[in-house]
């Protein structure tokens, strides 16, 4: 039977939405969870885990990270990763150069953090008084704040905990010995592959942005990017589906029976894997989402932060929610305009309301 594009959404949706578990396992299967500071109505990585993990709540992940293995870090986007796939990205030698007068007050700040053994911004802030810089948004910020996200990017320092959503840092150790050309090419290798793992099955244009992606990631291998690539189109299944090159694992087969989603109605942060590539979303599902949380409101469409729509394979819809007064606000739109006339769409999406607002942790 020839491979089309339904038997490819069906598989995007199933092999990601898999059955919930624990937050490690959920973690160690995604590979990677893209964090977001916008609530609306939660944060981008707890709406990501509550249709992955087990009696999920708003805040779990923040509260149990200290006791689990996982870092903080960016990969193709800054969010959470197990401690073993970060490992792959480091020693990492960021872009842009520091002079020597940073590198002495890294160091300071090093000796500082190690000291007091966890150090919140504010600590480092008014021990030395680095005053304000300019951020990349052209605002003013602390110095010190920025000092230490570079730190953190270099792998200097790693985040222990977050205090009110703000990161809070501790020396990190290791990785100062340098990567063969052999052992860089088999990092870039997994690499790649996780980023398969988590956005398959991938448009060979969508594989391409993201190996750009990467380049954030280990910017110190910048060179091995396209060798990666051409291994990666030799090593992952592939095949040629409406006019399009699609990649995915090789250990796996979209036309399998075992990819059948189930007959939930979810609601899905905009950073989801299942839509997070808006160019196989279009390819998927005939129209195209917009993430507009920066857009200005006169010009938005679908609203600041709209939640893309799942029922069973198709997205064919999205809800703006909001929390007022305790209570669970919800705008639900629909892209052919109305709703289905379906009454286990009807009684799905009032199930999905529920489990949104026990994970909020809010009155039914």
């Amino acid at each position: 039977m020839p491979l089309t594009l339904d038997h490819l959404r069906r598989y995007a949706v199933a092999r990601t939405l898999f059955r919930p578990t624990t937050l490690m396992r959920a973690i160690e299967r995604l590979g990677f969870v893209q964090a977001d500071p916008i609530r609306a109505p939660a944060r981008a990585q707890d709406l990501t885990l509550r249709h992955r993990v087990r009696d999920y709540r708003a805040g779990d992940l923040e509260r149990r990270y200290p006791r689990l293995a996982l870092e903080e870090d960016f990969f193709v986007n800054y969010g959470f990763l197990p401690r073993a796939h970060q490992a792959l990205m480091h020693p990492r030698t960021a872009r842009q150069a520091w002079t020597p007068a940073r590198w002495k007050q890294a160091h300071a700040v090093r000796e500082f953090v190690a000291a007091r053994g966890a150090v919140h911004p504010r600590e480092v802030d008014a021990h030395f008084a680095h005053g304000k810089a300019t951020n990349w948004f052209g605002g003013s910020s602390n110095a010190s704040t920025q000092l230490l996200d570079g730190m953190h990017y270099r792998g200097l320092l790693r985040v222990v905990r977050r205090d009110g959503g703000t990161r809070v840092y501790a020396v990190r150790e290791g990785d100062s010995a340098l990567v063969d050309a052999a052992a860089v090419d088999a990092r870039m290798d997994a690499l790649v592959e996780l980023v398969v793992r988590k956005y398959a099955p991938l448009p060979l244009a969508s594989l391409r942005q993201l190996m750009t992606h990467l380049s954030r990631a280990v910017p110190q291998w910048n060179h091995a990017r396209a060798p990666a690539l051409a291994r990666a189109r030799q090593r992952l299944a592939q095949a040629r589906v409406a006019g399009v090159d699609w990649f995915w694992p090789a250990d796996e087969s979209p036309a399998g029976r075992r990819w059948k989603p189930d007959a939930s109605v979810r609601l899905l942060t905009p950073f989801d894997p299942v839509v997070w590539d808006r160019r196989r979303f279009e390819l998927f599902w005939g129209w195209g989402y917009r993430f507009e949380a920066y857009t200005p409101a006169p010009k938005r469409r679908l609203g600041y932060y709209a939640l893309p729509l799942l029922w069973q394979d198709r997205v064919i819809g999205w809800g703006n929610l909001a929390v007022a007064g305790g209570a669970l606000k919800s705008e639900i739109r629909y892209v052919e305009g109305r709703a289905p006339r379906d009454a286990v769409f009807r009684d799905g999406l009032e199930a999905e309301l529920a489990r949104m607002r026990a994970f909020l942790g809010l009155e039914d």
